[in-house]
């Protein structure tokens, strides 16, 4: 898989057992060109991240919940890079009032932010970086399996419901433009992220055990794999697709037999 003269930009590079990372240290390795972006007090987290990155990357300061602030990053990335080939959105946040057993307690305006963060930036990230987009780019996004409840994830599961659907609406409308849209529901990764999510660790253990495949929650590199393959030109005919990088715990029901 070539990435030669490929422009992409990256969310959610933060430590280097995050998806964003790894996915942009493959990316790097293929010959693409990242740019990162980070926000608040993570600017400098993300900034210091892609130091240990083989390669020159620019960080861009960008927080999606201001719309003035992405449209700025995406005229700066149009003055001084041109046209870029895709996106990664792995950008998720909910306030810990909406998660950890609170589901029937939560405010409404906690379960919006939840959303707004977590599923609603993909339009915003999308429909603000449009012009900026060669025809033929990508927007993949980070996931995770909500076919089911799990208890604890609560209201960050509900937008991962919206982000799938969203997804598929997007795919839907940029379509036109010659532009994929998918998604990667992720197992669980011991991420900086997952700390924040009630019962990690039970998941992790029961995670390995359903999985066919089995999985290391301490190995992000699959899944970044499968989104560098959605960035490249190798998924030209793929969009509106959630695709399960999980060791196939997703499609196993129950607790799995054994003699």
């Amino acid at each position: 898989m070539n990435l030669k003269d490929k422009t992409f930009l990256i969310t959610g590079i933060l430590t280097d057992k995050s998806i964003a990372f790894s996915a942009a240290k493959i990316a790097l390795e293929k010959g693409a060109t990242i740019i990162a972006t980070g926000f608040g007090d993570g600017l400098r987290i993300t900034q210091r991240a892609v130091k240990r990155l083989d390669g020159e990357i620019e960080v861009l300061e960008m927080d999606i919940q201001n719309t003035e602030q992405v449209q700025d990053v995406a005229k700066f990335v149009k003055d001084n890079y041109g046209k870029i080939d895709g996106i990664l959105h792995a950008i998720a946040f909910s306030p810990i009032e909406a998660m950890g057993g609170n589901f029937l307690n939560t405010k409404v305006e906690d379960a919006t932010k939840s959303f707004e963060v977590s599923a609603f930036s993909l339009k915003t990230i999308t429909n603000e970086f449009l012009s900026v987009l060669n025809e033929g780019s990508s927007i993949v996004a980070v996931d995770f399996d909500n076919s089911q409840a799990w208890p604890g994830y609560d209201w960050q599961g509900v937008a991962k419901s919206s982000l799938q659907s969203i997804v598929r609406y997007l795919a839907f409308y940029v379509g036109k433009n010659s532009i994929r849209v998918n998604a990667v529901a992720s197992g669980p990764l011991a991420t900086t992220a997952a700390k924040n999510i009630p019962g990690f660790s039970t998941m992790n253990s029961e995670w390995n055990d359903k999985a066919p495949l089995g999985w290391d929650t301490k190995n992000a590199e699959p899944v970044a794999k499968v989104i560098n393959f959605l960035l490249s030109d190798y998924s030209e005919a793929i969009t509106g697709e959630i695709i399960h990088v999980d060791g196939g715990a997703h499609a196993i029901g129950g607790s799995m037999l054994t003699d």
